[in-house]
């Protein structure tokens, strides 16, 4: 049953939705835009909020567990360091989903996720 799961299981095992969602959090952090299906964006966002709100307390606790997602030292510390101070006073909605064209290859729906 699916009582109380907010994040959808985009056909995948669990430690593997975490590793997907994980990298996809990282590229956006790193690289300030991710292009992939608009189920892994959302979901994706969802994950991104979480780590934005803990970079805005700022604290050791909330490094760790940002940490703990991430398990990459460079995407931890710009978060902190740059993307929680930016957002310091907006009180969430750190990202946004757009949706591009299908994709050439097979036609699959596409969408980027990108900071606000």
């Amino acid at each position: 049953m699916r009582h109380r799961r907010k994040v959808p299981k985009l056909s995948m095992t669990r430690p593997r939705r975490r590793s997907v969602l994980a990298g996809q959090a990282k590229a956006l952090i790193l690289y300030g835009k991710v292009d992939t299906t608009p189920a892994r964006a959302k979901a994706t966002q969802q994950l991104v909020e979480r780590l934005v709100t803990w970079a805005r307390r700022g604290d050791q606790a909330a490094r760790r567990l940002a940490f703990s997602v991430l398990q990459d030292k460079e995407a931890t510390h710009k978060l902190f360091e740059e993307i929680g101070p930016k957002y310091q006073d907006r009180p969430g909605g750190y990202t946004r989903v757009l949706k591009l064209g299908p994709r050439r290859g097979d036609g699959a729906e596409r969408a980027r996720l990108t900071w606000v």
